[in-house]
């Protein structure tokens, strides 16, 4: 990958990868958003216009930029018009076999060799990807945090076959072209942040499911009591209740120790399809639309 990135590509349009396609938009490169059909499509580009809007509504982007930015944003149903991209970021479900797939399809679309192939995965291993590819080198972890306009931090996460050359280009287009703090991280589930958050969020579901305390008291003790912005359950909610849990799976797949163990409240909350703010409910409740 040249260290001058102009074409972007992303896979997968819900709430990180449209976030990750706008501030590529934003730094002023050529991006193409692949959903898995054309009506995806269509939702990830209201997606991305929506999240534009605010950032000129509260003063953070002038209306043409926001403007442009969409402009220059490509939405498709199609993964063969990411052909000839230099980077393609990877961004659907937190699912190993869906991942997989997908890396494997990159592998014999993406035409260009020197083309890095990069998931979003926050607790996936990324061996485990570029193991589907042939080019393992070219396979990096580029893991962004939500929302992605707003928070500057960005785990670069390479695995044992990630060449040293893949690591320094991503970490060059991430600091320069998008302007974001990078920390390296070795692929291990969770990575940095994770591997220290999770513990903390799923004691907060313990809390709440043995009695001890409310949601709302929870919260407000970690927020008035630790000058937290928010509280750890509000936060679950923000992040998903559904990839929280996916996270603790992989962590304690992984390490096998019990606070990484998804709480059996959680679990439940999951199947119940109380997923936190993106469906209305988790351990709050949230107004729609």
């Amino acid at each position: 990958m040249s260290a001058a990135v102009a074409r972007v590509g992303v896979v997968g349009g819900g709430q990180m990868g449209a976030g990750i396609a706008e501030v590529c938009a934003r730094a002023g490169l050529d991006t193409v958003v692949c959903e898995v059909d054309a009506v995806a499509a269509r939702a990830a580009r209201d997606r991305v216009a929506a999240s534009l809007d605010r950032a000129v509504r509260r003063g953070k982007l002038e209306r043409a930029a926001a403007r442009d930015a969409l402009a220059r944003t490509v939405f498709t149903g199609s993964l063969d018009d990411l052909a000839d991209r230099q980077l393609v970021v990877e961004a659907i479900v937190e699912n190993p076999d869906a991942k997989t797939e997908v890396f494997a399809a990159l592998d014999k679309i993406v035409t260009d060799p020197a083309a890095v192939l990069a998931t979003n995965t926050s607790s996936l291993p990324v061996m485990r990807l570029g193991m589907a590819t042939s080019r393992a080198d070219r396979v990096v972890g580029l893991h962004f945090f939500n929302p992605v306009p707003v928070l500057p931090l960005v785990e670069v996460v390479s695995s044992l076959h990630t060449s040293a050359e893949t690591t320094l280009a991503v970490e060059d287009f991430a600091t320069r072209a998008l302007g974001k703090t990078v920390i390296r991280s070795q692929d291990r589930a969770g990575f940095v942040v994770n591997a220290l958050l999770i513990p903390y969020l799923l004691a907060a579901v313990r809390m709440a499911e043995s009695g001890f305390a409310t949601a709302a008291g929870i919260d407000a003790g970690m927020e008035l009591g630790c000058a937290h912005p928010m509280g750890p359950l509000k936060l679950a909610d923000l992040i998903g209740l559904d990839t929280v849990a996916s996270i603790a799976e992989s962590l304690y797949d992984e390490f096998r120790e019990p606070l990484y163990a998804p709480p059996p409240l959680l679990q439940r909350m999951v199947e119940a399809g109380l997923l936190g703010r993106k469906t209305g409910r988790g351990f709050h409740v949230y107004a729609q639309g």
